[in-house]
């Protein structure tokens, strides 16, 4: 039986009564490609905090919901009560979070964060915008999302994506090829400023956090309230080290690896008459790293000037508003 609280999605009357179970204390709402990934496992291994082994639950964006269901992914957490169970491991006394990179993209994570728990502390990394957006594209191309590999076209198909067109077909969350709205910092810190008091939210940039990891880590210890003395160590942070060569082959790979149509039926068929289930993987895998993929070529320096004179107005705000000159750390006081 389906009940709600708060607009929560719960799927028992024991959820419905408490909700049943703990929630975080924090979050770690993004930006992706920003040393999140790198701060989530800092953060988890101190004894004093609990974090789930599921990173990105994605739970409060409901903006981001998938056009489809990706193949071989966990198992989305849709309803209040798989959310909850989700935190059930923490011991008593533990600071309990989680990270979500979206939830700073997101318009409606802040409002359901705080319907939820309005006592929570948010941390948020920023990255300098063009540096940013070539990361994102060249992720968003190795995770199927994106299809265009010239991050230019990219950038100019975005007015037609947001009116659904141009959306490649193995795209499930075409939201994200919308990426000027992700560096919209402003806008974006507004939304939890306006639900958070700013005692509550540690706004983090991410050359700090390259330069220094350990200090950045137990300023954040310090901000969550637990043992600032606890030993650091910070893993490689999760930089997208391939890029895509060939669109078509990697959609051929698809198909015969997991499509379901005739193709793919007739491709597995011949292909499990001389192989083995091990040997087709690895093959699979061996043709993905060698001819499907491969390093990422540097970013084209007139298209990442292009993207700083486009943004520029948005560091300069973000300079104000967190009270810090970005433009100069960034670059952006210069052309």
């Amino acid at each position: 039986m389906t009940s709600s609280i708060d607009g929560f999605a719960c799927s028992s009357s024991r959820a419905a009564a408490s909700p049943a179970g703990r929630t975080p204390d924090f979050f770690i709402v993004g930006n992706p490609k920003s040393g999140t990934t790198a701060l989530y496992e800092a953060l988890r291994r101190h004894p004093q905090i609990y974090m789930p082994d599921l990173k990105e639950p994605w739970f409060f964006a409901e903006d981001m919901r998938p056009r489809f269901r990706v193949l071989r992914s966990p198992d989305p957490v849709e309803s209040l009560e798989d959310y909850v169970a989700l935190f059930e491991p923490a011991r008593e006394g533990q600071r309990v979070g989680e990270a979500s990179s979206t939830y700073l993209w997101s318009r409606t994570a802040a409002a359901r964060i705080a319907q939820l728990r309005p006592d929570a502390r948010i941390v948020a990394i920023l990255r300098e915008p063009a540096s940013f957006l070539y990361s994102l594209h060249l992720e968003l191309l190795q995770n199927h999302v994106e299809s265009e590999k010239d991050l230019r076209r990219a950038l100019a198909l975005e007015q037609s994506r947001r009116e659904g067109r141009r959306i490649p077909r193995r795209s499930a969350r075409p939201q994200l090829l919308l990426y000027s709205d992700h560096v919209r910092y402003v806008e974006q810190l507004q939304r939890y400023r306006a639900v958070f008091p700013r005692e509550q939210m540690l706004v983090l940039v991410y050359d700090d956090f390259r330069r220094d990891n350990e200090a950045t880590v137990r300023s954040v210890f310090d901000f969550l309230g637990v043992d600032v003395s606890q030993d650091v160590e910070v893993t490689r942070e999760n930089v997208t080290t391939m890029r895509m060569r060939s669109q078509k082959l990697d959609d051929l790979l698809n198909t015969i690896s997991i499509g379901r149509g005739p193709v793919s039926r007739a491709a597995k068929a011949v292909l499990k008459t001389v192989t083995s289930m091990r040997m087709r993987d690895r093959a699979i895998r061996v043709t993905q790293s060698h001819l499907v993929s491969g390093r990422p070529e540097p970013p084209d320096e007139q298209v990442m000037a292009e993207l700083r004179r486009r943004f520029k107005g948005e560091v300069t705000a973000l300079s104000a508003y967190l009270g810090r000159d970005l433009t100069d750390l960034w670059g952006y006081d210069r052309g």
